[in-house]
């Protein structure tokens, strides 16, 4: 079988709706839609955690952050799987590359090829000329917030210029005989809200399209979120909707800038004959309010803004002719997806489920992608400003509030699971707190109709699937050890009442797994 080259272009907290091609006012991406054009671009693909390592552990190992015990940002040493999408890319012959942000349970040093960068200059990057150096001084200085002149040092210092770069360089690197993967992650749109010109007065402030909310509706929302505007009122103080505004306009900007980088890197496959017969898929880790609710960045809960990212695919075998599909997917389905593609067993513990039949445009079982299911939460009751914690003691802020860390202790405790089908999403929380919206109506989820005795019937239905994609979400490992055989769909199928399993053999499974008999 001759195997296919694979690119997984992943940026870093990209809203999936601020695109043309989805109906956005403004041409935010004009490449990337006459990509999707071109290939098979997800509608409904979604995050299994709003959150960046969570969401990246998720997309390696196949599993959600419940079974892959990676629940925040801190918990890297906790990932909990058989093998990921790495150990089966270099099982199957692969040389692999890190070209970008990793923020995973991997190191740098277990790809074949390896250069880094991360959000504020000095994470990984080799600054070696004097502008590099200023604009990592300038990413340094920021501390994470919105600038309101242009970077210093112009496109090429940019990260996502130079992550096209490294992948360029490792692809003519690679022997010609050997299939590659290249895991190109840009750091942005992710703050710092920075960019430079002529991105910079691209998309100036005042021709943005208002937000559908303001602050006014976060109380409708919860608690969690009123305190979380109300510590951005104490970081940006009385300029906050100023503050905002250009943050917005930054985000807008560096969405371009992505955009002209992945046509570089689209036309860098072209020059070198590559392009044919390389997969590549485009696709965020997870989104960002970007003005809306007054708020920027990401925080609590599991709004569509949030949980809602691009997916776009293009490749050897997959339709051509913008095939769009309103269908759920989520980022736990690439791995499975690849291992199908290439020939390969889905290793043990995997919870997503290939996408390859619905990339070449074939049937699956009725009811498969019909559910987006997301979680945050790493346990525990809420915190709330009545508890002794403060911002700076836990490490969210500095005593000025000059810098703060919008994914901390009171946004991401506790557990909070979601739900789409069709047009209706449902959330739902450990304390029963219950949200229910109908985005056909409401795509912004400013109406929360879970009392509305005229949706009680609705209500229940997206309950009971909340329930069973809950328990379609519970990990699987360990398998029992002795008898019991565990029926695994070869697609990580669920309604496929045709399957029957043809082995009553045993796998040789890991430790986390059932040992042979």
């Amino acid at each position: 079988m001759n195997k296919p080259n694979i690119i997984i272009l992943m940026t870093d907290q990209q809203r999936a709706d601020l695109r043309k091609g989805w109906g956005y006012p403004l041409d935010t991406m004009p490449f990337l839609d006459q990509f999707a054009a071109e290939g098979v671009d997800f509608g409904r693909a979604y995050t299994p955690n709003p959150t960046c390592m969570p969401a990246r552990v998720s997309m390696f190992t196949g599993r959600y952050a419940s079974a892959h015990r990676v629940r925040t940002n801190h918990n890297a040493k906790d990932a909990l799987y058989t093998q990921d999408l790495l150990d089966v890319l270099k099982g199957a012959g692969y040389r692999t590359a890190i070209c970008g942000k990793n923020h995973s349970h991997r190191s740098p040093e277990e790809f074949d090829f390896h250069e880094t960068s991360g959000h504020l200059g000095y994470e990984g990057e080799e600054n070696s000329t004097p502008a590099e150096k200023e604009f990592a001084d300038f990413l340094r200085a920021t501390k994470h917030m919105e600038t309101h002149i242009p970077s210093p040092g112009g496109l090429e210092v940019q990260h996502p210029y130079r992550n096209v770069s490294s992948a360029l360089k490792f692809i003519d690197s690679c022997p010609k005989d050997q299939p590659f993967f290249a895991w190109v992650s840009f750091a942005e749109p992710h703050n710092p809200s920075q960019v430079p010109e002529p991105y910079f007065d691209m998309f100036p402030p005042e021709s943005l399209p208002p937000t559908n909310f303001g602050p006014e509706i976060l109380a409708e929302k919860g608690p969690r979120w009123t305190w979380l505007r109300g510590v951005w009122e104490g970081v940006m103080g009385d300029a906050v909707k100023e503050r905002i505004l250009r943050t917005r306009s930054n985000y807008h900007g560096m969405l371009r800038l992505i955009d002209d980088q992945f046509r570089r890197l689209i036309e860098g496959l072209e020059e070198r004959g590559l392009r044919q017969n390389t997969l590549v898929i485009y696709v965020s880790d997870h989104g960002d309010f970007v003005g809306e609710y007054g708020l920027v960045r990401k925080g609590v809960d599991l709004p569509e803004i949030l949980t809602h990212v691009p997916m776009i695919v293009q490749g050897p075998g997959i339709a051509t002719q913008g095939l769009r599909q309103d269908v759920c997917v989520n980022i736990i389905d690439i791995l499975p997806t690849i291992c199908d593609l290439i020939g390969t067993d889905t290793p043990l513990g995997v919870q997503g489920k290939s996408m390859l039949p619905l990339l070449r445009g074939e049937n699956v079982p009725a009811g498969e992608f019909d559910i987006g299911y997301s979680e945050s939460g790493f346990s525990g009751l809420y915190w709330d400003k009545e508890d002794a914690l403060t911002l700076d003691a836990e490490g969210a802020a500095d005593k000025d509030l000059t810098r703060f860390d919008c994914l901390n202790t009171w946004t991401q405790s506790g557990q909070v699971r979601a739900v789409r089908k069709g047009d209706w999403k449902l959330q739902c929380d450990m304390q029963g707190s219950v949200y229910l919206y109908n985005l056909a109506e409401d795509p912004f989820e400013g109406s929360n109709l879970a009392n509305d005795p005229a949706c009680a019937d609705k209500k229940a239905d997206m309950l009971m699937e909340l329930i069973a994609a809950t328990l379609r979400a519970e990990d699987i490992l360990p398998f029992p050890h002795y008898r019991y055989r565990t029926k695994l769909h070869p697609r990580g199928y669920w309604r496929d009442e045709s399957y029957h399993s043809p082995d009553i053999g045993v796998r040789d499974l890991s430790p986390l797994g059932r040992p042979k008999d």
